[in-house]
């Protein structure tokens, strides 16, 4: 039935809340932020929760990347009023040189990928940033698995926006008909797939609750070979 599958990046294939955490762990320790934190945890809460509420507003168009960039790492500095444009400068180039390199997958996904790579066009439809999304899956070692990489920058709208899951069909030369999304965030990979009507697996490692019974719902890539 299906020829084409597209597949969201972080959270689905690597593990971004893994590989974030412990880069930020590491420039943690190397920069001595516990001169301004009690502890990593406040730390990272604080980045944490406004990086969250930024990925909403570039998502929607209210701030640019390099607004995202320059408020989102500076931020915890800022709460806790040690600010240091030097520092947050020397610190930020570090952690996006080093996150990329980070090579954890989420459970299974070798696994599922060399099953679906025999039998479909597999492509990423990322929202993330070109520079990092491609040396993440060649850290990873899953960059083979993929014909192609569609990303949010590549036309300056992001899922759930009709026109990327558009322009990924023209990009790929794939049918609606036979083509189905994979993706762990409800509100941009699935809303976006509904959007536009095409088929989807909702990637449910969390065990969240979606707003409505999904298509095809997956926990674990693992259950992958019973739907493709």
């Amino acid at each position: 039935m299906y020829k084409s599958v597209f597949i969201d990046l972080d959270n689905t294939v690597w593990a971004f809340d893994e590989n974030s955490r412990d880069t930020f762990v590491e420039m943690y320790e190397k920069y001595h932020f516990n001169r301004y934190f009690d502890s990593f945890d406040q730390f990272f809460q604080i980045y944490s929760e406004k990086n969250v509420q930024l990925w909403v507003d570039y998502g929607a168009g209210r701030i640019t990347k390099d607004e995202l960039n320059g408020i989102r790492y500076a931020y915890p500095f800022r709460v806790v009023g040690a600010y240091d444009e030097a520092l947050v400068d020397r610190y930020t180039k570090d952690y996006m040189s080093r996150v990329a390199l980070k090579e954890k997958l989420m459970p299974h996904t070798v696994e599922a990928l060399d099953y679906l790579y025999n039998r479909y066009n597999l492509y990423v439809l990322s929202n993330g940033f070109r520079e990092l999304q491609v040396q993440k899956l060649r850290s990873s070692g899953v960059e083979k698995y993929f014909k192609k990489v569609i990303l949010s920058e590549d036309i300056g709208v992001h899922k759930p926006g009709s026109q990327i899951y558009n322009f990924a069909l023209s990009a790929t030369q794939s049918e609606l008909r036979t083509s189905i999304m994979i993706g762990d965030a409800w509100n941009t990979d699935i809303q976006g797939a509904i959007n536009v009507g095409m088929d989807y697996i909702f990637f449910n490692l969390q065990n969240n609750v979606p707003p409505v019974k999904p298509m095809h719902e997956i926990h674990d890539w693992n259950e992958i070979k019973n739907l493709l």
